[in-house]
């Protein structure tokens, strides 16, 4: 009779055991639940924000094409994306339809609409238009203005297309082996014109160029 009380009580430490056990474990299957659903629910967030960020910005430093990221056919969008590029009303099949100079302008709006998702009080962008045209240049420059308001750049830049939107450039020469740098303030448009896009505040872009 010792033996078998001994037996079941322990049986019956094991069984509560167990019961804890498997209490601990559902409790952590659903909190892996409900954070995987978190998850989801913050990268489909952020994949929208990106998403509508990237085609407003290369719209701008491409006027007339448009851009998204969607996710592969028969894909969901936590299974990866790929870039929808359209120039005019004609969707490329892929990137390699792209000129060089289109596919850096797809990078560089990537990189700025995921700047844009959390953005920062200050950038400095070296030479990013080193391999583009003046135009885009220029709508790089208009692009900074409107979409990112609330934030100063500093631009290391050769071209004018850039100085024309900075508020202040900073200019570097080499003179009798001495080098120098000069600080120009350039007059802002006249906001009483008429209304413009977004804020009222103006972000401070800083251009400096090397010759």
């Amino acid at each position: 009779m010792n033996m078998l009380s001994q037996a079941e009580e322990r049986y019956n430490d094991l069984m509560k055991k167990k019961r804890i056990v498997e209490n601990d474990k559902s409790k952590i299957l659903q909190t892996i639940e409900e954070l995987d659903q978190k998850k989801k629910e913050a990268l489909n967030i952020a994949w929208q924000k990106v998403n509508k960020d990237f085609g407003s910005i290369f719209s701008t430093l491409l006027p007339g094409a448009d851009a998204r990221l969607a996710p592969p056919e028969g894909c969901g969008a936590l299974e990866g994306l790929e870039f929808k590029v359209a120039l005019g009303n004609t969707w490329k099949e892929n990137l390699t339809e792209l000129s060089g100079g289109q596919r850096s302008l797809v990078a560089l709006s990537l990189i700025l609409a995921m700047l844009l998702f959390k953005p920062a009080p200050i950038y400095i962008l070296d030479e990013v238009d080193a391999a583009l045209d003046l135009s885009h240049t220029q709508n790089i420059g208009q692009m900074l203005r409107t979409h990112f308001t609330h934030s100063q750049f500093v631009v290391v830049s050769l071209k004018d297309g850039m100085f024309t939107n900075a508020n202040v450039l900073f200019k570097t020469k080499f003179v009798d082996g001495v080098s120098a740098v000069t600080r120009t303030t350039q007059a802002q448009p006249d906001q009483n014109k008429g209304p413009r896009k977004g804020p009222s505040q103006r972000p401070q872009a800083q251009k400096r160029i090397a010759n």
